[in-house]
């Protein structure tokens, strides 16, 4: 019994699960909905955000830097997301965007992946 309790001890402790993705999504909601169309005055809508144009949501004022930079990257993949969210400023100078990023992968990959989920897409 006592080398079972030893045993038992001398394992890694479990490491704490990925945030939630609508948990991360607090951060974004007091700028940005789900629903389509849905934009404010603050941020367009996020529904079926992976893959859709940059800067191209109907109406919504989309800031001169984050216009021009759709021209070099014209749809948000997955990737180009995370790159932006990682650090808005450093990838957009210029942007309204006024939120800071997400420093940690994991978190932004999660929220990534929730986004891009059926629901969100409005498959």
């Amino acid at each position: 019994m006592i080398v079972a309790l030893l045993a038992f001890l001398a394992q890694p402790a479990q490491s704490t699960p990925p945030p939630d993705g609508a948990r991360l999504f607090r951060r974004c909601i007091a700028c940005h909905a789900l629903e389509p169309g849905a934009n404010s005055p603050a941020g367009p809508t996020l529904h079926a955000i992976v893959g859709r144009a940059v800067a191209a949501e109907p109406n919504f004022r989309y800031s001169p830097a984050l216009r021009t930079y759709a021209r070099e990257y014209p749809r948000w993949s997955e990737a180009e997301l995370d790159r932006f969210l990682a650090d808005p400023w450093s990838v957009v100078p210029g942007t309204h965007m006024s939120f800071q990023g997400i420093g940690d992968p994991t978190e932004r990959h999660t929220l990534i992946r929730w986004l891009n989920r059926p629901a969100a897409r409005g498959d």
